[in-house]
């Protein structure tokens, strides 16, 4: 088997059959069966999906925000999202180098989970604050209490817009700051 990835992340994959140095293309037919066509069929799929978790980042988080928020993270900070759990795909964290802490949390959850009256989809951001700061700006509108963290130490905000991108990136530098400790 022989793949190709491109600049453009196009990928592409050739199996040859190894008798007749020809490409065997049955197992890209579903009506193509038997054991030998599906342990192709298997084995294609199962390279191809190594070579997508191994080279490739998940496109989990949709919102403009998300994106402006992991490009400010790279850029400033050099991390990268980090997808610890596979019972949880849509969910990642940001965590320091020199201490292992986390720092952030990205998720994408239902409108719901954060008392609001909709199933919509969003991409949300945990970060660190002190707890005074928790305490002043946890409203129930733009702030709300860390979502699966330690409600004293985390807040979240959703990335739509509702919360300025400048003031997203003012926490973020907060928050790594007191990931330090």
């Amino acid at each position: 088997m022989t793949v190709t990835v491109l600049d453009d992340g196009t990928v592409a994959a050739k199996v040859l059959d190894a008798f007749s140095d020809e490409e065997y293309v049955l197992h890209r037919t579903s009506v193509a069966c038997g054991s030998f066509v599906g342990m192709v069929r298997a084995e294609h799929e199962r390279v191809l999906l190594e070579i997508a978790e191994k080279c490739f980042d998940p496109d989990v988080f949709k919102s403009d925000y998300a994106r402006m928020v992991v490009q400010y993270i790279r850029g400033t900070y050099g991390d990268e999202l980090e997808f610890l759990w596979s019972r949880f795909p849509n969910n990642a964290i940001f965590r320091r180098k020199d201490t292992g802490k986390w720092y952030g949390a990205m998720l994408v959850l239902s409108k719901r989970k954060l008392a609001f009256d909709s199933d919509e989809l969003v991409d949300v951001l945990d970060f660190r604050m002190n707890t005074d700061a928790v305490k002043s700006v946890v409203d129930g509108v733009r702030y709300f209490p860390g979502y699966h963290m330690n409600k004293k130490h985390w807040v979240t905000v959703c990335l739509d817009g509702s919360v300025p991108v400048d003031e997203i990136m003012n926490r973020i530098a907060e928050s790594y700051k007191l990931a330090a400790e």
